[in-house]
């Protein structure tokens, strides 16, 4: 877990992926559409992914991917990400974290 805090700290945005996954795909889609430059681990390209995704685990995040922190703070994957775009929630998290002007 210390990893992890490592990974996210300093970091508006941050997101854990696979590269293969589709859900991920849209979800780093839609953050570099707003403009936003966030920190992406592929968990199926980098050494200890699988134990990163243990980690995630034991956070209280879904075995699934992407896993999203906005501002150090987990936000969950893509249905809340998705959910606090549709209820233009997203936007104004990232404003105050730095992520966008």
């Amino acid at each position: 877990m210390e990893k992890i805090q490592k990974m996210i700290s300093g970091k508006p945005v941050v997101i854990f992926s696979n590269n293969s996954c589709c859900m991920s795909h849209t979800i780093k889609t839609l953050f570099l559409d707003f403009g936003v430059n966030p920190a992406i681990y592929e968990l199926d390209e980098i050494s200890r992914g699988k134990e990163i995704e243990n980690a995630l685990a034991l956070l209280g995040c879904s075995l699934t991917v992407p896993v999203v922190f906005i501002g150090g703070q987990l936000v969950g994957g893509a249905n809340q990400v998705m959910s606090l775009h549709l209820n233009r929630s997203l936007v104004p998290m990232l404003k105050r974290v730095g992520a966008l002007i």
